[in-house]
């Protein structure tokens, strides 16, 4: 896969944590932190292996901790990807 789109990565959040209190994840929250939409760190490093493995790809811890909303994964993967 040569990039993450928003529907990717939010197939891969409700995999890893399931669905947030039935809240549907929309494209509006791209910019809203992790733990506003109710993600914890433990989720978001759940969510950032889930990615290492399906886009082969070592994501640093440092960079993990600076992905702090979905549009911070998304650009993070896909600069990582380009560079490949």
């Amino acid at each position: 896969m040569s990039s993450i789109s928003f529907d990717d990565l939010k197939s891969i959040m409700s995999r890893c944590t399931g669905e947030l209190d039935g809240r549907e994840l929309t494209e509006a929250d791209l910019a809203t932190s992790f733990t506003e939409i109710g993600y914890d760190s433990l989720a978001v490093l759940e969510i950032a292996s889930q990615i290492q493995r399906e886009y082969d790809l070592q994501i640093p811890d440092e960079a993990i901790e600076e992905m702090d909303s979905p549009k911070a994964v998304i650009d993070y993967v896909n600069a990582s990807l380009a560079a490949v």
